[in-house]
This record gives C-alpha cells, sequence and structure tokens, in this order.
C-alpha cells in the first residue's frame, strides 16, 4: 500500500483501512457464514450441556428447580447414583444393548451391501424395500414390533408354533431386552447398508480383476480387498452406530417402558427426569448425573475413534 506523507490524516485512515479489509476480507467472509452455525451450536448443544452438567452437581427437586435455588453438593449426587446396585445392573444392560445391536447391525447391514453391489436386475428396488424401516416413524415401529411379539397374538409365537416352540413371554422383564435388541436391529440395517454401499462403491473395479487372474475367489477378494478399503467407513458407521444406539430411548420405551432387562441409562435417566415407569418421584439431579455419564462414554468412543482413524491414515 502506497501511502503519501503529504495526505490529510483522514484520507491516510481511510487508506489504512481499505487495505485491512481487502486483506482479512475472506476470513470475514468465512466467519460471516460460520457464524449462523456457531450460534446455533452455542444455544442447542453447548447451553444444555452446561445447564445438565450444572444440574448434576446441585441438588434439583421440583420446588428449587421453579426457584432456581437448589443447594450445591458437588459430586455427591455421582457418589449416590453410582454406588447404587441399579446402576451398574443398567449400565451392564446397556453395554449388552449397544455391542449387541451393533455387531449384528453391522454384519448384515455389510452381508446386504456386499450383496447389493452385484448390481443385478432389481437391485436398486430391493434397496429401496430394506429402507423402510429407516423411514417409518419410531412410533409406527415400536407399535408394530410391540404386536408382532405379543405372548397370545403375535404373528412370531405364531410362527415359532409352527415348528412345536411355546409361545416366548418376549416382552416379559426376563426377555425384554432381547425384545428391544431384535427391534433395535432392525432399524440399525438400513443405515449400515447405506453408509457401507457407498464405500463400496467407491472401490476401484480393476483390483477385483486383476484379483481374479491371480486367481483369488469371492471369499479372498473379500478379505484382501473389501474388508481393507472398507475400514474409513466402518469406522465412522461404528461410531455412529455407537452413539445412535447408546442414547435410544424410543423404541424401548414404546415396546417395555424401560421395565426389566430393558432399561438403559438412556430410558432410566428418561424415567427420573419425568416420573415414568416405576420412577413416581422426578428426581432431576440424578437424571443429569446419568446423562453426564451417556455424554462422557460417547465422548471416549469418540476419541477412541479419532485414534483409530489417526493409525489409518498414517498407515
Amino acid at each position: 500500500m502506497n501511502i503519501k506523507c503529504n495526505s490529510s490524516p483522514t484520507v491516510i485512515t481511510r487508506q489504512i483501512s481499505t487495505s485491512f479489509f481487502y486483506r482479512y476480507r475472506s476470513r470475514l467472509a468465512a466467519f460471516g457464514f460460520a457464524a449462523p452455525l456457531i450460534v446455533y451450536l452455542l444455544l442447542f448443544y453447548v447451553s444444555p450441556l452446561v445447564q445438565n452438567v450444572s444440574m448434576s452437581l446441585h441438588r434439583y427437586t421440583r420446588r428449587t428447580f421453579v426457584t432456581g435455588d437448589a443447594p450445591f453438593t458437588g459430586l455427591d449426587v455421582y457418589r449416590e447414583v453410582v454406588s447404587s446396585s441399579e446402576f451398574w445392573v443398567t449400565l451392564g444392560q446397556t453395554l449388552v444393548f449397544v455391542f449387541a445391536s451393533i455387531a449384528v447391525q453391522y454384519a448384515l447391514g455389510l452381508a446386504l451391501a456386499v450383496f447389493f453391489n452385484q448390481n443385478f436386475r432389481l437391485s436398486g428396488f430391493l434397496r429401496g424395500i430394506f429402507l423402510v424401516p429407516w423411514l417409518l416413524p419410531p412410533m409406527v415401529s415400536g407399535t408394530t414390533w410391540q404386536w408382532m411379539m405379543d405372548a397370545d397374538n403375535g404373528i412370531l409365537n405364531r410362527f415359532l408354533g409352527l415348528f412345536g416352540v411355546g409361545p416366548v413371554w418376549w416382552l416379559q422383564a426376563d426377555n425384554s431386552l432381547w425384545a428391544v435388541i431384535i427391534a433395535n436391529i432392525w432399524l440399525g440395517i438400513p443405515f449400515n447398508l447405506v453408509i457401507l454401499y457407498s464405500g463400496l462403491q467407491n472401490i476401484n473395479g480393476d483390483l477385483y480383476e486383476a484379483a481374479s487372474i491371480d486367481g483369488c475367489n469371492g471369499w479372498q477378494r473379500f478379505w484382501r480387498i473389501t474388508f481393507p478399503l472398507l475400514r474409513p467407513v466402518t469406522l465412522i458407521t461404528l461410531m455412529l452406530g455407537f452413539v445412535y444406539t447408546l442414547k435410544t430411548v424410543d423404541i424401548i420405551w414404546l415396546m417395555t417402558q424401560g421395565t426389566g432387562t430393558s432399561q438403559t441409562l438412556a430410558t432410566w435417566a428418561y424415567a427420573l427426569a419425568f416420573a415414568k415407569g416405576s420412577h413416581m418421584t422426578i428426581q432431576y439431579s440424578e437424571a443429569s448425573v446419568i446423562g453426564t455419564i451417556l455424554i462422557l462414554v460417547a465422548l471416549v468412543f469418540a476419541f477412541v475413534y479419532l485414534w483409530a482413524q489417526k493409525r489409518e491414515e498414517e498407515a
């Protein structure tokens, strides 16, 4: 920038301001485009998160929630929740629900993705049918599975009766965990199918031709080409599936209301916060503690995903 020495102070200031604007206009434009997203994240993510942590550190009741004078308790509520036997039982049920759902969803989703990747006739139509569970509202899915698993008139028990198997009380307390796992697997398969199918489409077909020339059969091509090249897609699929499954409430609550073995940390927090199910007293602080624990668990697995992704990139 050329500034004339005989220019007036006003002109010099205007020239400096113009030069500053042109130098940083790209950064200002980027900030302008990002500003709505930043405001959205602060209002709907950061603010509720801070409020949740604050409530877990205070003793909130229905009265103190309205008046705002809840006493500070530090980590006392955390100790009460973690030291209770119900917490550890529920944590175990949550882990079974999450990992069993993810494992079967991924395995079936990958098998279907490989199957539809052959691009045979009607493959697009059949792929669309498999997306139906993903498109249905949770209310419809939960009600449908509740009817199908009815001990007296459910279609599943009628099907098992054809093979001489007696009626199974799917929604009873002892079996409710496996009932909601089956329903959740059905809901999660389309997500895995779509993501993994997209990953398969990005694999160069020449690799398969070269492997066939070298004498590799279909199984060898899968383990030596398909599966290794799908690792980045697999990581993000498992990570998103874990976070989604960990916070699942709707399908469980619609089918069993989180009773018996189907109670997870997410449904427990919901029941405590809104006095639902067997928890007839509102316990805001305890629900906030469980919510904070869920966030911490999700963050741990998010860091594991980032670590695995970094190792994948380095390899």
